[in-house]
């Protein structure tokens, strides 16, 4: 089934990053991606990657970016998820995506997804949602491809040998880019059509 559950939304509190906020966010990140915490959830990276996903001075490094925001999502004041978006002329780039691993296949991705797309538009008027997935995450980007988003073909390099991304366990990983189009903002508010 692809729809969010009735109360995906149900007591969520969305709300911009902060400094005090740089130690959870960094947990919450490595939990959902890295380790043996990661595979209580379905986005884990633990097969291809260890190490680190992130650290306190690259959340820091969003936080102090201009055009740039870490959306933080809580419920019932625990942080459970989080995203960055970051504005680039026609279009908002969305990383750094993280749910918690044992509130994943609820339908609170769909819902923060969406939640961040609606914000983008409204904030800055974009057009177009672009993000980088590693192309091997076939299931990942199926998600996405569900959401809209299209596969481009644009591939550009992992960082391989820079740890601050992660120790690779394979040597054939790349990022490709995924568009989506966004509905334009009519009057203050985002469209609801769907395509």
């Amino acid at each position: 089934m692809d729809t969010a559950a009735p109360d995906a939304r149900a007591g969520l509190v969305f709300r911009d990053a902060t400094d005090a906020d740089v130690d959870t966010l960094v947990a919450l990140v490595e939990s959902a991606y890295r380790g043996d915490s990661s595979r209580a959830g379905w986005t884990t990276e633990a097969d291809i990657l260890e190490g680190q996903r992130t650290d306190a001075e690259g959340v820091r490094e969003i936080l102090k970016t201009p055009d740039s925001r870490l959306l933080t999502v809580e419920r019932d004041g625990r942080v459970v998820a989080c995203c960055h978006l970051e504005h680039r002329g026609a279009y908002a780039y969305f990383g750094m995506f993280a749910v918690s691993p044992e509130l994943q296949g609820a339908g609170l991705g769909k819902v923060i997804i969406a939640e961040a797309e609606r914000q983008a538009r409204l904030t800055w008027g974009v057009t177009e949602m672009h993000m980088t997935v590693i192309s091997v995450r076939e299931e990942l980007i199926a998600w996405y491809e569900r959401r809209g988003y299209r596969r481009t073909g644009r591939m550009t390099p992992f960082p391989y040998g820079d740890e601050r991304f992660g120790v690779p366990q394979r040597d054939d990983l790349q990022f490709e880019l995924l568009v989506k189009e966004l509905d334009r903002v009519e009057g203050g508010e985002a469209s609801t059509a769907t395509r």
